[in-house]
């Protein structure tokens, strides 16, 4: 039998959610060239990355719902359309403070197409390759960060921070005309589900459980990541490991998305959900135990840190098409929220994590890190008790 070939739209969407993440990810490259040109400190020009996350987190979930009759290629032709405008002028930008406002546009546009991209790849998927379609688009999230930001700070040394803006308007043009081109069906989404009956539906517990499951985890994990650079000077002095430690996490995070997409077809979200969240708890509770005696081992120190990141990007896919299993009504909702709980996740990471590192030292960065993570595994256990999966 013939190997079916994925569709055309499939790595349209990819490229769409990498080009979306990037513009969140990139600044952090360019970040002292943005500081140095519009003569600003480094930690106000980091506001641009603050404006960005939060804007995405709090105009996601209302846009899935007040947006769920507007047809697909409609919402993405004037989102993108819009992205692009919004990237041009922000080339252009004269000071931080019109840069800021026009972040704001742009995130705006982002919390109205992400949800979008991720729900229309679900929707449109085979009913058996849900997860595999799932987490094809997610690796436009991890691409954003192993690619785009590497790219970013490139295009920057070459030809000046702005550019990259520019650079993001003109992948957003083509992602819009790829759409276009690609996009065989166009549905109009649920018009007949009122937004009550969205609350209701995320509301109920395998939705909300698994939600806070999310926000839990990414906490937890990204708590890990941002100050993974004290925690291995601490736990290995002597020997810079941050360079091979993120290369191995990056690959790791990788394989975690793929795997997550297949074992959530193969075994089920719920099942994936569980086990994507035991590996990183796991992978903290190893880093934990490595930094009681210091110096350990860099092979075991490296080991550790890629168990984190595959656990983590497991619960990606796994989580969509958990959403569309039991979501119902409020399927494209929960997904909107999903990525809410992502963002205020990484807010509370560095919020949480920064007081963590300054009362009890990096060592103990682990520890709390392992802490969301066993709250996400009861959580991701609740969602799925009494529940079909």
């Amino acid at each position: 039998m013939r190997r079916r070939v994925p569709p055309p739209w499939l790595a349209v969407m990819l490229l769409t959610a990498l080009v979306l993440y990037t513009d969140d990810y990139v600044i952090a490259g360019i970040l002292p060239d943005i500081a140095a040109d519009l003569d600003v400190s480094e930690p106000a020009a980091g506001q641009l990355v603050t404006a960005f996350s939060l804007t995405v987190a709090l105009s996601a979930p209302p846009a899935a719902v007040l947006l769920a009759g507007v047809r697909r290629s409609r919402l993405f032709t004037v989102a993108l359309g819009a992205f692009a405008a919004v990237n041009v002028a922000a080339a252009c930008a004269p000071d931080l403070a019109v840069l800021l406002v026009l972040r704001v546009l742009a995130a705006l546009c982002t919390g109205a197409v992400t949800p979008a991209v991720f729900s229309w790849t679900a929707a449109q998927a085979p009913p058996e390759k849900v997860g595999r379609y799932v987490a094809v688009v997610a690796m436009g999230v991890t691409g954003a960060i192993a690619l785009g930001v590497p790219v970013g700070v490139a295009v920057a040394h070459a030809a000046g921070w702005r550019a990259n803006f520019l650079v993001l308007a003109a992948a957003a043009v083509v992602c819009l005309l790829a759409v276009r081109a690609t996009m065989s069906s166009d549905p109009r989404g649920e018009p007949a589900a009122s937004p009550l009956a969205q609350l209701r539906a995320v509301a109920a517990r395998p939705v909300a459980t698994a939600l806070l499951g999310n926000l839990v985890a990414i906490s937890g994990s990204m708590m890990a990541l941002t100050y993974l650079a004290p925690y291995l000077a601490a736990a290995h002095p002597g020997q810079d490991l941050r360079a091979v430690a993120f290369a191995a996490s990056g690959a790791a995070g990788v394989a975690g998305v793929l795997l997550g997409g297949a074992l959530a077809d193969r075994l089920g979200p719920r099942c994936t959900l569980l086990l994507g969240v035991g590996v990183l708890a796991g992978g903290l509770v190893g880093a934990g135990l490595l930094a009681a005696a210091p110096p350990a081992p860099a092979a075991a120190l490296v080991a550790v840190v890629a168990a984190q990141a595959l656990g983590a990007f497991t619960l990606s896919p796994a989580l969509t098409a958990w959403y569309f299993t039991v979501g119902g009504d409020g399927a494209e909702s929960a997904v909107a929220l999903n990525t809410s709980g992502t963002y205020l996740g990484v807010a509370v990471a560095g919020a949480l994590g920064g007081w963590v590192l300054a009362t009890g030292g990096p060592g103990v960065v682990p520890l709390a890190a392992t802490a969301c993570a066993l709250a996400a595994l009861a959580a991701f256990a609740a969602a799925g008790w009494r529940t079909s999966p």
